[in-house]
């Protein structure tokens, strides 16, 4: 079971690049298409980390259920961690309706915006990592 405590530690690792870069993605897409810079680049490049990230939260997900299921891991910080990693999902969802609009040429929301939404991944991350390493209740 270690191999797969390892490889779900990877795999969350993977994901979180993924849920902490898309953004900034974001940021330098705004900024460039304000200033008419060509910016096909960034679609690209968004596109790309963004299928990868999604099959990292894929594995890392599937591990974890099975990491819950075999150590029949039970307490309120385990329910706590659920939501908040069904947070992170959303957060994900949400970051690909924004590339989606990225990939449409629509105009998004301001850089200032995407740098402020780039920092509240970490509202969701930094609970879930002290639930899982302090097991508060």
């Amino acid at each position: 079971m270690l191999w797969f405590k390892t490889f779900h530690i990877l795999f969350v690792m993977a994901w979180m690049a993924g849920v902490f870069y898309l953004p900034r993605i974001l940021v330098h897409y705004v900024e460039g298409r304000n200033a008419k810079e060509d910016t096909r680049r960034l679609v690209v490049m968004a596109e790309k980390l963004f299928r990868f990230s999604n099959v990292m939260a894929v594995l890392a997900i599937v591990l974890g259920l099975v990491l819950w299921l075999y150590y029949q891991i039970t307490g309120g910080w385990m329910h706590a961690k659920f939501g908040l990693v069904l947070g992170l999902i959303a957060y994900q969802f949400q970051t690909y309706r924004y590339i989606a609009q990225m990939k449409r040429d629509e105009a998004l929301r301001t850089s200032l915006y995407f740098r402020i939404y780039n920092e509240a991944a970490l509202i969701l991350v930094v609970p879930i990592l002290i639930l899982v390493v302090l097991k508060p209740f």
